[in-house]
């Protein structure tokens, strides 16, 4: 029986989403870094090999998100000065601009790319206190809507229309996005993530990150994918929300559901938060 006032959900089959490629350059990165036998100089090639990436990978590796003591010149020196911990979240960063691309110009769009970059600059500081690695802390943060901005690539004009006129908490907007989709972009990510054959972490994180906060893991510890949860809340709460009408959780509220460790290193004031975060995505939009 159909719920009055509902819309009946229209099921797009997956090849008609016509999603555009995103860049493989960050996608093979992805799925090498964590490889150890890969070396540093067979991932500067693979980087090196697209002109047009290793050049914004080049320009962000020296802009103010990772304030190099001296700029690099080379990919490879790039790598190593700042490690390759942040080639991930580097090449990321780089790919879903580029996957954006001219679309960045408009207000919506460019509201999801800095709610992306907002969850992982906090996800970033919150890792190093929860003994967790930085950059894959980053890189989830940026990849963990990447199922959002796949459906805003798809059809923009429905899309932001939506992000514009809808009122509601974060997870509120999934049930609309189905209706327009047939499918949520928790469901999209879900399925790009598996179509890029990245690791299985990534899964849950994409597909979950709208779902209820567990106290902790299924082993007892705080874990990536509850990190992810409740950054994305807290870059809502900063002023990075991916759609105006979003209905925000209190500061200190947030604050409660971090570890101890990782709430001593958040600003007592979401304001400075607000402003700090700003400050690391500017230096990446100004470049």
């Amino acid at each position: 029986m159909q719920i009055p006032g509902k819309k009946d959900e229209v099921s797009v089959p997956w090849a008609h989403l016509r999603i555009p490629p995103f860049p493989q350059v960050a996608i093979r990165v992805l799925q090498l870094a964590n490889n150890e036998r890969v070396r540093l100089a067979q991932l500067s090639e693979l980087i090196s090999s697209d002109a047009a990436f290793a050049s914004e990978v080049l320009t962000v590796a020296n802009s103010l998100l990772y304030a190099p003591r001296f700029p690099a010149t080379s990919i490879l020196q790039a790598i190593s000065v700042l490690g390759a911990d942040h080639l991930q979240g580097m090449c990321m960063t780089v790919g879903m601009r580029a996957y954006l691309g001219r679309s960045l110009s408009d207000a919506a769009m460019r509201a999801l790319w800095r709610h992306s970059l907002a969850c992982a600059v906090i996800a970033e500081r919150l890792a190093g206190a929860g003994g967790m690695s930085k950059d894959s802390a980053y890189t989830s943060g940026v990849l963990h809507d990447v199922g959002r901005l796949a459906l805003a690539v798809i059809r923009p004009k429905e899309y932001t229309a939506l992000l514009g006129a809808h009122k509601g908490t974060s997870a509120s907007i999934l049930e609309s996005e189905a209706e327009l989709f047939g499918k949520n972009h928790c469901e999209v990510g879900k399925r790009l993530i598996v179509e890029w054959k990245l690791s299985s972490e990534f899964d849950a994180i994409v597909s979950e990150h709208h779902s209820p906060r567990e106290t902790a893991g299924a082993d007892g510890c705080w874990n990536m994918r509850e990190l992810i949860k409740v950054c994305c809340r807290l870059a809502d709460c900063a002023g990075f929300c991916a759609f105006p009408g979003c209905e925000v959780t209190p500061y200190e509220e947030l604050l409660e559901l971090l570890p101890p460790e990782c709430r001593s290193v958040l600003p007592t004031a979401v304001e400075e938060l607000q402003e700090e975060v700003a400050e690391r995505i500017n230096g990446v939009e100004s470049v």
